[in-house]
């Protein structure tokens, strides 16, 4: 779901990757479906690859994303141009144990302005990422299977 999505650096929105280019990466943004290049040098981050601090552990932005989902009944999120209160209020209804030293406001308006880009364009789909990973875990057992069945062969052929 967040493979392609990149955030850049001094550049406001969400951006599809494209392509590589000659100096850097061919990217499109969500809303205005305008394409540039994003130089080598800029600091580009895949949303896939961004975590949320928590007291425990930390949290992929994809399961923070879910969990907003899953509050709003899949529904868009509060504004992220709400007031830096309202904003952590509504984070600890999300994420509850989030990590408040390290989590900043400016942190927070990001994720629910990502949200909100997100669900506008509709690439909120946690249903396809549930059965791909379903998939995956069966074919990791199927493979576990096969293994153990040519374990269980060699071992007949050595006797």
């Amino acid at each position: 779901m967040l493979k392609d999505i990149l955030s850049i650096s001094g550049y406001g929105g969400l951006f599809k990757f494209i392509s590589q280019g000659r100096n850097g990466i061919i990217v499109e943004s969500l809303e205005d479906k305008k394409r540039m290049n994003a130089s080598a040098t800029a600091k580009i981050s895949a949303l896939e690859d961004i975590a949320i601090f928590t007291e425990t552990e930390d949290i992929p932005l994809k399961d923070v994303f879910k969990a907003i989902s899953e509050k709003e009944n899949g529904g868009e999120a509060i504004k992220h141009k709400s007031s830096a209160d309202e904003l952590k209020s509504y984070f600890e209804e999300v994420l509850p144990d989030y990590d408040r030293d390290r989590v900043y406001v400016s942190d927070i308006k990001k994720v629910v302005q990502w949200y909100n880009i997100l669900h506008k364009f509709d690439m909120l789909n946690f249903d396809e990422e549930e059965e791909t990973e379903e998939k995956q875990e069966e074919v990791n057992a199927e493979e576990k299977k096969e293994e153990k069945k040519e374990d269980k062969t060699k071992k007949e052929d050595k006797e």
